[in-house]
């Protein structure tokens, strides 16, 4: 509490009456002085009775001090958990929940990682902020790649019907723009890198601050040829490495060439992590054509890659960082890039503390982007231009707090400590309400605060998994097949929408989302093995149809036919708060409509994702949030070549059958139209007769932000967003003081209480001491 109101201590306080005087003692907590100082007054001395007698003023007068004390300190809110200097500060504030694992752009894919580095590294192009259809534009790069078409011999395609045997992408990226201040570009007077493996002061290194010294270094596109190489290389499980090898020329062979470098590199230096510099390693499909220009070839075409460039996997890495972090020592301190990401975009992180809270600080070095300058139609008038043109970022700083459960972050929304919000379950009902035509609004209590809603579907998918290793559940056998498909009938994804999502879905009768080419609406969309059609619409078939394929795949009533006891199968889970168990009983009750048992193997998501990559999960759940908006992003992760076990791509369930994978090679090449959808028709179709998944829902976005927070557009597809937003700090600051303010009057009411039962007690003492002296 910030006292700031001048007190004037009441007369007992400022005489210096007869109280005998103390000092502290190295022996004692108080020590009285020599009794020969202070000579001691009889007991009918007038002055002792006097202080005697104002024992019952001071017992008054201390609870009227507390009294002021706490009226004095009603101009700040108690329960502002940042700092009182901080309030008019330029800083975002939002949270998290789960501890991001790799912050290494080759290795990171999930949207908890991503929301912090891509505000860090910066990859050739980015979406446009507020043009939809979501259009591509150049980020560092000075203009849109230049693309060749090529035939077996080199030469460049004259004709566009002719099917190339090589695409060509020359891109050229904009000079001058310099990485954050690191330590990796730290050198001493002869140019020379400061820290190396001779550096005697690893000692005092505890994190990354504690390097004295910082440098930088300008971008230039040797880094972005060395980051494609980090693609490659194993150790670093990059999981778009199997992807990335059948398209761009001799990844592959780079591999497999880096392997064996590696392994003779760690016999000679008896290292088990050395560093390998990729410099000295060419790729055939990758190369640097001059300082600010290089080259990546790929096999036949692929209209896709333009959204893989926009993507961090494709950002600049310096070798001097990866040179850095291989120091010896800093692994055990957990210095690393998967802890400290080194980019040249808007943002650095300034802190990372994961159980307690991230921060991301404004790069000093950033070279400055403009606002857009147009957007659709309605852009201007929903106020997305009033910041046209002016130089990003517009936050200097963003701090995200570690808040796993949902109450405490809903509530520190409400309180304008955080900036934006979700809407959880248990406040729905408090923050949205429908009206008569089933439209969302928010309630009266949300309209009073100026709090505004934003509605999306999402391009994002969530489904329920079988792990197709699986011995009980995988595989292709008819046993099995029915089994799943009976599965897939018994969860009930319209009652879990309206329990846990409060309506804010859509069932999923495929793996492609509204929004993307491919996706049917309508009767024409919907899942035949899972729904029947009733009057043009929808409905679930009856759980008697899903015991009846249970059956038919030898297991009747859901019991093993060998033991005669009811089939027990594992989910592999990562929910493991409070807030799971009503979803986690959900599950449970939806496989005993089948007289399924099902077992929870519950653990912390990285350790849930180690579970995935070695294939020992059986059952488990997942989301997919599109990284660029074409089917082939979501179709992919049905691939057989992109298994999560076999080759550590994103086909999580494991999932392998050649008709599909024929399809799937012939339909990522076609541009949208009748025949690239005729052919995505039999892909969906193969996979709803195989049931990998149980297609689950495409998540509806309700997002809440206060008043004084711009730009706020939703946007899919793009993620380094950051940069766009803006906060009227002061605005901010009055209504957290408004809505904070201190309710004293309850502690007002029990110290008068308090006065008021001390009157007669104080009447005795003075009567008793009275009487005593007479």
């Amino acid at each position: 509490m910030d006292v700031r109101l001048p007190l004037k201590l009441p007369e007992f306080m400022q005489e210096e009456k007869n109280f005998s005087p103390v000092d502290f003692d190295e022996t004692s907590s108080f020590r009285r002085r020599p009794e020969s100082s202070v000579p001691v007054k009889p007991m009918d001395d007038p002055g002792l009775r006097r202080d005697n007698g104002n024992c019952g003023a001071a017992c008054l007068y201390l609870p009227l001090l507390a009294i002021l004390l706490l009226l004095g300190g009603c101009e700040d809110a108690w329960n502002n958990p940042y700092p009182a200097k901080d309030d008019n500060a330029n800083i975002y504030y939002s949270s998290f929940a789960e501890r991001p694992k790799h912050l290494d752009p080759a290795r990171s894919y999930t949207s908890s990682e991503w929301a912090f580095i891509s505000q860090i590294y910066e990859p050739p192009y980015q979406y446009h902020f507020l043009r939809r259809p979501y259009e591509v534009v150049p980020l560092t790069a000075a203009a849109m790649p230049q693309i060749r078409r090529l035939g077996p011999d080199g030469a460049e395609l004259m004709d566009d019907d002719e099917a190339p045997a090589f695409t060509e992408y020359v891109i050229q990226i904009q000079p001058g723009i310099h990485y954050q201040p690191h330590p990796a570009f730290a050198t001493d007077a002869q140019g020379k890198p400061l820290y190396t493996k001779d550096w005697q002061g690893l000692q005092q290194v505890h994190q990354l601050s504690d390097f004295d010294s910082t440098g930088t270094r300008e971008l230039t596109a040797d880094d972005y040829v060395y980051q494609i190489k980090r693609l490659g290389f194993a150790p670093l499980h990059s999981p778009i490495a199997s992807l990335m090898k059948d398209y761009i020329v001799g990844l592959k062979e780079f591999a497999s060439q880096l392997d064996q470098a590696y392994a003779k590199l760690q016999q000679q230096s008896g290292e088990e992590q050395p560093w390998m510099d990729l410099r000295q390693f060419d790729l055939e499909g990758v190369e640097v054509v001059d300082r600010y220009s290089y080259r990546i070839r790929l096999k036949g075409e692929y209209p896709q890659f333009i959204y893989w460039l926009s993507m961090n996997f494709f950002s600049p890495m310096p070798w001097e960082a990866e040179r850095f972090y291989h120091l010896p020592g800093l692994r055990e301190r957990n210095i690393t890039l998967h802890w400290y990401p080194v980019g040249t975009g808007p943002y650095y992180l300034a802190e990372n503390n994961p159980n307690l809270r991230m921060v991301l600080e404004k790069n000093p070095n950033f070279r400055g982007e403009r606002y857009p300058l147009s957007g659709e139609a309605t852009d201007a008038a929903d106020g997305y231009l009033a910041d046209s043109g002016r130089d990003m970022p517009f936050i200097d700083r963003a701090i995200y707090s570690l808040d796993k459960e949902s109450i405490p972050r809903w509530n520190k929304f409400l309180q304008g400590y955080y900036d934006v919000s979700g809407i959880g379950s248990d406040s729905f009902d408090q923050a949205v309400q429908f009206g008569t035509g089933g439209e969302a609004e928010l309630t009266d209590a949300m309209q009073e605060k100026g709090i505004e809603l934003l509605t999306s579907v999402s391009t994002s998918i969530y489904y329920f998994g079988f792990n197709m290793l699986d011995d009980l559940v995988g595989g292709d056998s008819e046993r099995a097949r029915l089994l799943r498909q009976a599965i897939s009938i018994a969860l009930d994804y319209e009652e879990f929408i309206s329990i846990f999502r409060n309506g804010r879905g859509k069932v999923a009768h495929g793996p492609l989302p509204p929004g993307i080419f491919g996706y049917r609406e309508g009767v024409d969309g919907i899942n035949p093995l899972v729904y029947r059609v009733d009057k043009g619409a929808p409905v679930r078939r009856s759980i008697e149809e899903a015991r009846a394929l249970l059956e038919r795949a030898g297991y009747p009533n859901g019991r093993d036919p060998e033991t005669g006891k009811p089939m027990i199968l594992n989910f592999d889970t990562a929910a493991t708060g409070p807030d799971s168990k009503a979803l986690l009983s959900w599950y449970r009750k939806q496989f005993q409509k089948l007289g399924i048992e099902l077992i929870f193997r519950t653990s912390d998501y990285n350790r849930f994702q180690e579970k995935m990559l070695k294939g020992t999960a059986q059952l488990f759940s997942w989301g997919w949030n599109a990284d660029y908006p074409d089917p082939e992003n979501f179709l992919f992760m049905l691939y057989g070549p992109h298994s999560r076990v076999k080759h550590h791509g994103e086909n999580t369930a494991n999932y392998s059958n050649p008709e599909f994978d024929r399809l799937f090679d012939r339909m990522k090449f076609l541009p949208n139209g009748e025949k690239r959808q005729q052919i995505i028709d039999q892909m969906i179709a193969i996979v709803r007769h195989d049931a990998p998944w149980v297609w689950g829902f495409y998540p509806v976005d309700f997002v809440l932000h206060h008043q004084w927070y711009r730009n706020a557009k939703p946007n899919l597809m793009a993620n380094n967003t950051l940069k766009y937003k803006g906060i009227d700090t002061e605005a901010r600051a009055d209504l957290r003081q408004v809505w904070n303010k201190p309710v004293v009057w309850p502690v007002v009411l029990v110290i008068i209480l308090l006065l008021l039962s001390l009157l007669p007690a104080i009447y005795l003492y003075r009567r008793h001491e009275r009487s005593t002296a007479r």
